[in-house]
């Protein structure tokens, strides 16, 4: 098993930054083997992928994000981390950190990002 919890959310105006953060932990696999992901669940809306960073480190953004964020990884301290910058109040949702290794996906609990306008 493998536990993620998120933090770094809050309240943010738009044009600001934040920065979150993702700790992976448990044993079934070593962090450098897991592709890691931001996703992001807006009200009434669908969870969708914001960023991703293999284990390879390819990383990959939506193109609602290009040139906003970064994905980050640090395999010493197991952790993903999502610099977002030039926040909008589109950008608010719920946003979830992923691991996978085929076939297994663990999320975390999620992290509330508001951005007001």
């Amino acid at each position: 098993q493998v536990q993620l919890v998120e933090s770094g959310g809050g309240l943010v105006q738009a044009g600001g930054s934040l920065r979150l953060s993702c700790a992976a932990s448990g044993s079934t696999f070593r962090f450098n083997e897991l592709n890691m992901g931001w996703y992001r669940q807006a009200p009434g809306k669908q969870r969708e992928l914001v960023a991703a960073l293999s284990s390879g480190g390819t990383a990959n953004y939506a193109e609602s994000v290009k040139g906003r964020v970064t994905i980050s990884r640090d395999n010493a301290k197991n952790t993903v981390s999502l610099q977002m910058n030039s926040l909008k109040p589109e950008d608010t949702a719920v946003y979830y950190c992923k691991g996978s290794r085929w076939p297994v996906n663990y999320w975390g609990k999620g992290t509330l990002v508001t951005v007001s306008s």
